[in-house]
C-alpha cells in the first residue's frame, strides 16, 4: 500500500471515530438535559452548555477533514456516499445539540415549584431518543441498513409518547389555567424530544443513502 493510501485511509477512518466520538458527546448532552430536569439540578444544566460547544466544535473539524479528503483524495464513489453522508449527518447531530442545550436553558424557568404533572413520558422519550442516536451511528459504521431503517418505527414510539404529554398538558391548563405556565416549558421540551428523534430518522435516511446510494424520501441525491 503506497503512503499516499495509507495516509488517505488513516484520514478516513478518523472521520469516522470522530463521528462516534461527537455522538457520544450528543447521548450525553441528551441524558444530562433530562437528568437535570428530572433533578432540579440547574448546575447540573449549565454542563449542557458546554456540552454543546464541544459538539459545535466537533461539527466544525468534521466538515473541515471531509472537505479535505474530498478535495484533495477523490475518494471512489463509496467512500464519495460514505463521506457524503458524513456532513449530512453531523448537521442533524449538531441540532441535537442545540436542542438538548433548549431543554437545559428551560429548566431554571420552573424554579422550586412541584412539577404540574409526573415526569413519566418525557424521561422515558429522552431514553429512547438517546438510543436513537446510538443505533443510527452504529448503524453506519456496521453498514447495518435493517437498523437504519427501524429508526423510523422507533420514532413512532417518540411521536406515540408526544401525542400523549401534550394532550395530557393540554387538558390539565383547560382545567387549571394557573399551572398554564409550567405546562408551556413542559411542551416545550416535549417538542424538542420529539425534534431530537426526527433528526435520529434522518440519519438512518443517510445511512440508508450512504449503503445502498439512494436516499428514501428523495429519488436522486
Amino acid at each position: 500500500m503506497s503512503v499516499r493510501r495509507t495516509r488517505y485511509e488513516k484520514e478516513l477512518q478518523d472521520v469516522f471515530d470522530s463521528l462516534v466520538l461527537m455522538c457520544r458527546h450528543i447521548e450525553s448532552a441528551i441524558e444530562t438535559s433530562v437528568k437535570a430536569l428530572i433533578d432540579r439540578d440547574f448546575d447540573l444544566a449549565k454542563e449542557v452548555y458546554e456540552k454543546d460547544d464541544i459538539i459545535d466544535k466537533m461539527e466544525r473539524e468534521i466538515e473541515r477533514s471531509i472537505l479535505k479528503l474530498l478535495v484533495m483524495d477523490h475518494p471512489v464513489a463509496g467512500d464519495f456516499r460514505s463521506l457524503s453522508a458524513v456532513l449530512k449527518m453531523i448537521t442533524d447531530l449538531e441540532r441535537m445539540g442545540d436542542q438538548a442545550r433548549d431543554i437545559a436553558e428551560l429548566i431554571p424557568q420552573f424554579g422550586s415549584e412541584e412539577y404540574v404533572k409526573k415526569l413519566e413520558h418525557i424521561p422515558l422519550m429522552g431514553q429512547i431518543v438517546v438510543q436513537m442516536v446510538k443505533d443510527g451511528v452504529q448503524a453506519y459504521i456496521n453498514k447495518d441498513l435493517e437498523l437504519a431503517r427501524s429508526l423510523d418505527v422507533t420514532d413512532d414510539k417518540v411521536d406515540e409518547l408526544f401525542n400523549t404529554v401534550m394532550a395530557d398538558l393540554t387538558a390539565l391548563i383547560k382545567k387549571t389555567p394557573d399551572n398554564a405556565e409550567q405546562a408551556l416549558l413542559l411542551m416545550m421540551i416535549t417538542k424538542y424530544l420529539e425534534r431530537i428523534g426526527d433528526h435520529a430518522v434522518n440519519i438512518g435516511d443517510w445511512v440508508e443513502y450512504a449503503i445502498t446510494g439512494t436516499h428514501p424520501k428523495y429519488q436522486s441525491v
